[in-house]
């Protein structure tokens, strides 16, 4: 009972809090990352240690897509997801969360997935519709991360989840990371502001725009999932069908802005008693 228990702190701790679920990730890739992390604690394998080898398995799985090999290429991909969860459980579990170990995790998985769509286009003989997904997903991630950051801000919440400055490679990679995901940032930013402007959004208004439901789709748009959905298309032979997927998501990311635009409206209006 006692392990048990201790295996559940350990569990819990390893964790990151958001206010939005990635369903995917939550129930298949954090459970068999976790069993990752208690092979490797005793080990002392460092977080960055696995972070590297999430990266190998990632390159090698679009290597064998490049190369026909799809349901090699699924398989690593797989494992790249769980290694990737496994990399930031075991930093938080061990108590060794690094400036340095943040920004390669973030720019890993920019190069590990245009890497990826570049494989598919091969792969699909449409690098076109290929390049068009990898640029969709590189935005709905963005969305992702800066709308829940944006929904912290707006509650209270001043924890930012951005990595700090650092030293030696962390200052060079912090440098590549503000050029990268920091125009990113204030670009959506500046986006939501403008929108929230144009409403004369008050307080209220901007509570209501800020919602969790928006949250939890984005979250179900994340990575753990966009890979498990490859990996489906991958095992049945037709790439090119996750291509559409990713851009579908793009186009849903249409519907969600209107209804927080709608929320924010609605929440303006004046109250009405019945009488």
């Amino acid at each position: 009972m006692h392990v048990v228990a201790a295996q559940h702190e350990l569990y819990r701790r390893s964790m990151k809090q958001r206010p939005a679920v990635e369903l995917v990730c939550e129930y298949v890739f954090r459970p068999a990352a976790q069993l990752v992390v208690l092979a490797f604690r005793p080990l002392g394998v460092s977080p960055p240690a696995v972070l590297l080898a999430n990266t190998v398995c990632g390159l090698g799985g679009a290597v064998a897509i490049m190369r026909g090999h799809l349901v090699v290429g699924a398989l690593l991909l797989q494992a790249k997801t769980v290694l990737d969860n496994a990399d930031g459980q075991l930093a938080r579990a061990t108590g060794r969360v690094s400036v340095l170990g943040r920004y390669l995790d973030s720019e890993s998985d920019l190069l590990v997935n245009a890497v990826v769509f570049a494989a598919l286009g091969k792969a699909t003989g449409e690098p076109f519709l290929a390049l068009a997904a990898f640029l969709v997903l590189t935005l709905v991630l963005s969305l992702d991360f800066n709308l829940e950051r944006l929904y912290r801000r707006q509650r209270g919440d001043e924890r930012d989840p951005s990595p700090p400055a650092g030293d030696g490679l962390a200052e060079l990679l912090a440098h590549v990371y503000a050029v990268v995901y920091g125009t990113q940032d204030r670009a959506i930013e500046w986006f939501v502001e403008r929108r929230l402007a144009r409403l004369h959004a008050r307080p209220e208004a901007r509570l209501a725009y800020h919602d969790r439901a928006t949250l939890q789709v984005l979250a179900n748009f994340g990575l753990s999932t966009q890979l498990a959905v490859l990996g489906v298309c991958l095992a049945v032979g037709r790439p090119a069908v996750y291509c559409w997927f990713v851009v579908g998501c793009g186009v849903a990311l249409v519907p969600l802005f209107a209804r927080r635009e709608l929320l924010a409206r609605r929440s303006l209006r004046p109250s009405t008693t019945r009488r």
